[in-house]
């Protein structure tokens, strides 16, 4: 199995609590001598994974960006830890209301990463997307995310809409999001079985699956701009379901 890379505290600091053995090394920034630096060093050591000092050109080149903080590790891919009906049935076992988010049409890392961020805060179950025009898990998606990417499911699917109908079967709400719906996400009870649907920014949700959704709902912007980043909707969206089931 080939190895791929993580960069930054959080993505790798994610990964040495959860799969330590996943690890095949891990590389260092050699000019860094601060705290953080030193205790992340040690932690790594402790959990018995080769660590190699390594200057700021050489962690550029492994993890294909500057923006590394001065840690790369190279991993083994983990297993896809779940399916869809795997992930329901767990959340069923332990009795407590699914709350799902699907994207449709994310292309960009860097939103793919602040949605599952933002997924892993609020509690959700599992991330769902389209195979087809939609961006994988890698190491930039790993970085934004600060190891969320390594906790929230992240489940790519052949047909959305048909994984949005099987959801309904299995008593999921779901509810879509659109600039032009005419109830905001404040007006439903939220407390139920839930899945969030959110489309790209600027293109919004494919025809069909707005017509999958049971509902559309707004979210209300009282100033000049239109809408908002897809990570943001996420965010604001998850939180409203956070707080009407607390």
């Amino acid at each position: 199995m080939s190895s791929k890379t993580l960069y930054g505290f959080h993505a790798v600091t994610v990964r040495l609590k959860t799969a330590p053995e996943s690890i095949d090394e891990i590389h260092l920034d050699a000019t860094r001598r601060d705290a953080r630096m030193r205790s992340f060093a040690e932690r790594a050591r402790e959990a018995g994974v080769r660590v190699v000092e390594s200057n700021d050109e050489q962690l550029s080149r492994l993890a294909a960006s500057p923006r590394h903080q001065g840690v790369v590790a190279r991993v083994q891919p983990l297993r896809p830890r779940h399916s869809l009906d795997e992930v329901m049935e767990e959340v069923e076992a332990a009795g407590i209301s699914p709350l799902l988010l699907a994207l449709d049409g994310v292309t960009d890392p860097h939103n793919l990463g602040a949605c599952l961020r933002v997924a892993d805060g609020a509690g959700a179950h599992a991330v769902i997307a389209p195979k087809d025009h939609a961006v994988g898990l890698n190491a930039t998606v790993a970085k934004v995310a600060s190891g969320a990417a390594e906790t929230v499911p992240y489940l790519m699917v052949t047909n959305l809409a048909r994984s949005l109908a099987e959801m309904k079967e299995r008593g999921l709400h779901i509810i879509g999001t659109s600039d032009d719906a005419e109830r905001t996400i404040y007006d439903l009870d939220l407390r139920g079985p839930v899945a969030l649907v959110l489309g790209a920014e600027g293109k919004g949700l494919r025809q069909i699956t707005r017509k999958t959704c049971d509902e559309l709902v707004s979210i209300p912007m009282a100033g000049a701009v239109e809408s908002l980043n897809v990570s943001v909707a996420a965010g604001v969206c998850l939180y409203e379901v956070l707080r009407q089931r607390r």
